[in-house]
Order: structure tokens, then C-alpha cells, then sequence
């Protein structure tokens, strides 16, 4: 019996915005700057072992001004992209007191700042991201920690993210695992697991 629910945040409740916000802040083609990334700032700014400000100073290896990244742009872009994917908000609804819904996501600080525009907390019992665990998916410990927060054992809980990779490692900690396609895919899993008529 499914006790609660797991849901990735970016691609499965919210749309993810990053992509398009980096594009918006700089002046050369993605695939261009691409080379200039440092590829463990994301990560480790998610995971909350650096902050914001070393991430900005990290993230991209420019020492010439290549992109001309423009920081307050990226952030608009950002927030301006974020909302709900169609159908997640009214299934979060109907979901609401049938089941221990939880956010697990890999996400850095500004998670915070979408469980106050979004009202997660309304939605969801627990909001749980890298940057709290301090790892990120599909690292094995993040599931531990995760299942250490929704107090339920591995079998009776449904985790499902948009990322084939995470899932697998969500079944190798024995819980029920899915790859997230779309809300109405997911009504009807859910439907399937006695969970929602």
C-alpha cells in the first residue's frame, strides 16, 4: 500500500526554468559557454557546500568576459519561468489528506524561496532537497535520508522523478519507483495504487 508520495520538484511539479535563464544572461551560444562551465560548481551548489555568491563566481571559468553574464537577468529569467505544470497543481489538490505527499528534490537554496511562492508547504508534508541532505540524487544516501524523513518504510512509498537514472536508484533503496511523463499519466498510476477513485 502506497502511505506517501515522493515527487522530484524541477520537471515533475514546477517547470525549470535554468536552461532558458542562463541563455537570457549571456551573450554567446549555450554550446559555446558550455565550454567555459565549471562542471562541480552546480553540484556542490546544490549539495549547500558553497553558497550563492561562490557558485556565481564559479560556476563560469570567463577570466576574458567571453559571455558577458548578466546576473540580474539570469535571476529574472528565472523567476519568470518557474509555474506549476499543467495538471500537478489540481492532482497536489486531490492528493491532499489521502496521502504523505514530499518534495525530493536536487536543488540548491533557492528552494526556498519556491516553497513560499508555490505554498508548498500546502501542498506537502515534507520539503526535502540536496541542499538540505547535503547529497544529491541518485546518490543511495540521498534515499536514506529521504526515507528517514517520511517515517515510512522503503516499499510503501512512491517516489517518482522525471529522470530515469534517479528512479532506478529509488528502486535499488525498495521503493516503488516511476518515471514521470506527464500529470495525467501520473493520476492514473496513482488511480492504479488505490490512492486516488
Amino acid at each position: 500500500m502506497v502511505r506517501a508520495v515522493c515527487l522530484d520538484l524541477m520537471g515533475v511539479v514546477l517547470r525549470d526554468p535554468y536552461l532558458e535563464a542562463i541563455e537570457a544572461a549571456i551573450d554567446v551560444p549555450m554550446r559555446e559557454a558550455w565550454r567555459l562551465r565549471d562542471p562541480q560548481a552546480w553540484p556542490e551548489f546544490e549539495c549547500g557546500r558553497i553558497d550563492e555568491a561562490q557558485f556565481e563566481a564559479r560556476f563560469w571559468a570567463d577570466p576574458a568576459g567571453e559571455l558577458g553574464f548578466d546576473r540580474e537577468a539570469f535571476h529574472r529569467a528565472r523567476r519568470a519561468g518557474y509555474g506549476f505544470l499543467d495538471g500537478m497543481e489540481e492532482l497536489l489538490t486531490d492528493l491532499r489528506g489521502r496521502v504523505d505527499l514530499h518534495v525530493a528534490s536536487n536543488y540548491p537554496v533557492w528552494i526556498a524561496e519556491l516553497r513560499e511562492r508555490f505554498a508548498l508547504d500546502q501542498h506537502f508534508d515534507g520539503v526535502w532537497a540536496s541542499c538540505h541532505f547535503g547529497v544529491r540524487k541518485p546518490d543511495p544516501a540521498f534515499y536514506t535520508r529521504l526515507l528517514d524523513e517520511v517515517g515510512h518504510a522503503a516499499p510503501d512509498c512512491l517516489f517518482v522523478d522525471d529522470r530515469p537514472v534517479n528512479v532506478e536508484a529509488a528502486s535499488a533503496a525498495g521503493m516503488r519507483a516511476a518515471v514521470f511523463t506527464s500529470a495525467a499519466d501520473l493520476r492514473a498510476l496513482l488511480a492504479g495504487e488505490g490512492v486516488l477513485a
